[in-house]
Formats: C-alpha cells, structure tokens, sequence
C-alpha cells in the first residue's frame, strides 16, 4: 500500500516519535517536493527528524495532472493530491479538516495522524495511543477535545 504525505500530519507524528509506524503500516511513503521543503525548514519544529525519514522519499510532482481544489490550498496540499493521483496511492496522509474535504471530493481516501495511532494500535504496534496523544497535545498543534475523546474511545483507552 502506497501513502502519500502532507506537511502537518508528518509534524505531529514526528513529536511523537511515531514516524516509524508509516513504514510499518505501508508498503512506500510518499512526499511531493513542496512537502519536503516545508517540513525540512531550517525553522521548523522537527525538521531534523523529518529531513532524516524522508530521505529517498521525495518525488517530483507532474503537474498535468489535476485536482479541484478551493482557494484556500497552499502548495503542499495540492502537490500531495497531485502525487497520490500520479502514484495510485492508497492513502493521503492529512490532518487539515478543510483539506480533507477538498482531498473526498477528489475521490482521494484520506487518514490523518490520529488514525495512523489507532491503525497501529490495531496491529499491536503501540500498546497504547494516550502518552502519544499527551506528546502532540504538550506541542503547539492543536488537537480538539472531542477529537481526542473520540481517539481514546475508539482505541479502548477512555
């Protein structure tokens, strides 16, 4: 199975050394070379991290080929949707609620970061999602409450 990635969803799995579970879960992990260049910022929060897991992961993005999108997208998006096309991937890796709505009307079957936890969870790969659910809500990124609620009950963990 092939995952294609988006910026942010990568960020919170790497504060929460869980970036290895991808590999684990797929069969290939895919980046378009926006994604990589915003996740490898010299400023970025993890960049280090993210720059040493996506070696030999980047692709270029043959931007022929198309999807809707709406205006508000930035580049990583949209090259993200365009490499999920351009590869037949199987899942597009993305935590923005907005891009996720733009990705289903693109027929693009999506998984955030919450759920590759769950996933993982599921084939006996973490023991439990909470202390890594604690290392994403401890940083800058914003988890809702109702969201982790529901990641908690899902996983038997509430």
């Amino acid at each position: 199975m092939i995952l294609v990635a988006d910026c942010s969803a990568l960020v919170a799995l790497s504060i929460c050394d869980s970036l290895h579970l991808l590999e684990a879960l797929f069969t290939r992990v895919a980046v378009p070379e926006s994604v990589y260049l915003e996740a490898t910022k010299p400023d970025k929060h993890q960049a280090q991290a993210l720059k040493h897991f996506l070696q030999g992961k980047v692709h270029q993005v043959d931007l022929r080929n198309y999807v809707f999108l709406d205006a508000f997208a930035d580049a990583g998006e949209t090259e993200a949707m365009v490499l999920y096309k351009q590869l037949s991937a199987d899942k597009l890796l993305i935590d923005d609620r907005r891009g996720r709505k733009v990705a289903k009307i693109n027929q693009i079957d999506t998984i955030g970061s919450l759920g590759i936890l769950l996933a993982a969870k599921a084939k006996g790969l973490v023991t439990e999602v909470k202390p890594l659910l604690s290392q994403i809500e401890q940083s800058d990124i914003y988890l809702n409450s109702s969201l982790i609620a529901t990641v908690l009950e899902l996983a038997g963990e509430s």
